[in-house]
């Protein structure tokens, strides 16, 4: 009962303090307007699991726990800061490729995917892909990473600090390569598999890479 008291006094002094002051002459205090042009997202999305059709078939999983459509940055884009995981289905819903990242950005103007940290793929054809950083520039319909990149296919397993490739991973580039294959499975006939190393560069389609600064996305945090 005390407390009670206490509390009540407490709240009566509280309403004569506002009534006084009420009674004076008023001072409005205004806060600055919010510029419209402020970084204020279109749309944020928590505990994103989506699925997604294609022909009336359910082809595709995107989970993101956070999802941020920005238009104010410079440039505009899509923001999964707190990791993207993407799968893909086939007609019995069993996966055959995912993609997964600690952080992704799509540049929703310039149409380019950037991925940042412990990136790993695997595709339809078994290939496993692994690095810190991929791109995929979906106007030239092409992968690229400027970082040290780790590539296991069924037959021969790459590494190099420069990748470039189509975006369905069957055409790619590796510079500044370490790798191995087995001879056997190549077309030469040898009794014991030999394993050969390639130092330099290894090519799984002929052309020369593109310039890497050419693709070069600079971000605005």
């Amino acid at each position: 009962m005390f407390l009670f008291k206490q509390i009540l006094k407490s709240y009566i002094f509280i309403v004569f303090v506002f009534l006084f002051l009420s009674c004076q002459e008023g001072k409005e205090h205004i806060a600055p307007a919010i510029n419209p042009r402020d970084s204020v997202a279109v749309m944020i999305s928590y505990g994103v699991n989506t699925l997604v059709s294609d022909s009336g078939l359910i082809k595709y999983r995107i989970v993101a726990e956070r999802w941020e459509v920005n238009q104010e940055k410079k440039p505009s884009r899509w923001i999964f800061d707190k990791g993207l995981f993407l799968e893909q289905f086939d007609e019995k819903f069993h996966v055959e490729a995912y993609i997964q990242s600690d952080t992704a950005y799509y540049y929703d103007q310039s149409k380019i995917w950037e991925l940042r940290g412990r990136v790993r793929v695997r595709t339809v054809d078994g290939m496993r892909f692994s690095s810190e950083e991929l791109f995929w520039d979906q106007n030239s319909h092409e992968l690229y990473s400027h970082k040290f990149s780790h590539l296991i296919t069924p037959d021969r397993e790459m590494q190099g600090t420069y990748f470039l490739s189509d975006e369905h991973l069957r055409h790619y580039t590796i510079s500044n390569t370490k790798g191995s294959f087995v001879k056997g499975k190549f077309g030469e006939n040898t009794d014991n598999d030999t394993i050969l190393t390639a130092p330099d560069t290894v090519k799984a389609k002929k052309r020369l890479p593109t310039t890497p600064s050419a693709k070069t996305v600079h971000k605005e945090i």
